[in-house]
């Protein structure tokens, strides 16, 4: 798909955004300057198309990177700990530092988010098996420990109601104010970008791209503090939105190859796209409430992982 039919698709998916919600707003009313109308697109609107497209750019790098370093097309911030790590992280910091600042709890999940990553790539490391499905496996039984001990600590300090917030990943309460934070992703998708031909060497295996003399493990580790802080940002500003990094990149992947450098924008593009159509549909399936688009991606994103799963054992047979 060429890349000016996605810039299209996103500019009429997003103008579909902003005008869609509870309270009726139409074009009419913002060329006469209805002063309503402004402020609402102002503080609410426009805040959250632009967490939504950023949430969505951002995931879907941050997947293509990990499926590129760790040389398989099913891992991701979902299935390699990254996501259940933030949110550990976000627990520890409102049980740590009562009243912390988002800045705070960014801080400490960051932490928190590279740390299990790090592990989950050790383990994949040391993994005897390295079959295309089992290893996205090990990473969501990591993961779900990770998720086992955050509800523990959620419910044992009694804060499993602000917990709950960042289980389900939901823009409707994103206002001006509180979605700043995913201004970092800009910098960092930005340096992904320029690396993006570094990233592609790296997916070719240590050895490979020593002889080729890269810093192999420079690159990885680049790509890896990339990916936690990205998936900081959109954990603490929208809560946890699965699936994106991984079915993105493969669906780029199906029509572009698997050159970083080559399929990135296209990546972008589409991680925005997906995320924009899976949200319009939480917020008309049960008009005026919505769904949480969590909960949206995560069902149509499941189906299309499944598809993915039997499409390459088709292939492999």
């Amino acid at each position: 798909m060429k890349k000016r039919y996605l810039i299209l698709m996103l500019i009429i998916l997003s103008l579909v955004s902003v005008f869609l919600g509870a309270k009726s707003i139409n074009i009419i009313d913002i060329l006469h300057g209805d002063k309503d109308a402004l402020h609402l697109m102002a503080v609410s609107r426009f805040p959250r198309l632009i967490s939504i497209l950023m949430a969505g750019s951002g995931m879907s790098i941050c997947g293509l990177i990990m499926q590129q370093i760790s040389q398989n097309k099913f891992v991701s911030p979902t299935t390699g700990a990254t996501i259940n790590s933030a949110q550990l992280g976000i627990v520890i910091a409102m049980v740590l530092v009562p009243g912390a600042t988002t800045m705070q709890k960014a801080s400490i999940a960051f932490v928190f988010a590279l740390a299990g990553t790090f592990i989950f790539m050790t383990f994949l490391k040391n993994l005897k098996v390295k079959n295309v499905i089992f290893v996205p496996l090990v990473g969501i039984m990591f993961g779900s420990i990770i998720g086992s001990i955050t509800t523990y600590i959620g419910y044992e300090f009694d804060i499993m109601q602000n917990v709950g917030s960042w289980m389900q990943g939901n823009f409707s309460m994103i206002l001006k104010g509180n979605y700043e934070l995913l201004y970092l992703a800009i910098p960092l998708m930005i340096i992904a970008v320029l690396y993006a031909h570094k990233f592609t060497v790296a997916g070719m295996g240590e050895d490979f791209a020593t002889n080729l003399g890269l810093d192999y493990n420079k690159i990885v580790n680049l790509g890896l503090v990339i990916v936690s802080i990205v998936t900081v940002c959109v954990v603490i500003t929208a809560g946890q939105i699965p699936y994106i990094g991984l079915i993105v990149p493969n669906i780029v992947s199906l029509y572009k190859g698997d050159n970083v450098h080559e399929n990135i924008w296209d990546t972008v593009l589409f991680g925005a796209i997906f995320v924009l159509v899976c949200d319009i549909f939480a917020r008309i399936i049960i008009y005026p409430y919505e769904l949480s688009v969590g909960l949206t991606v995560g069902v149509i994103g499941s189906a299309i992982f499944l598809y993915l799963i039997l499409r390459r054992k088709s292939y492999a047979s």
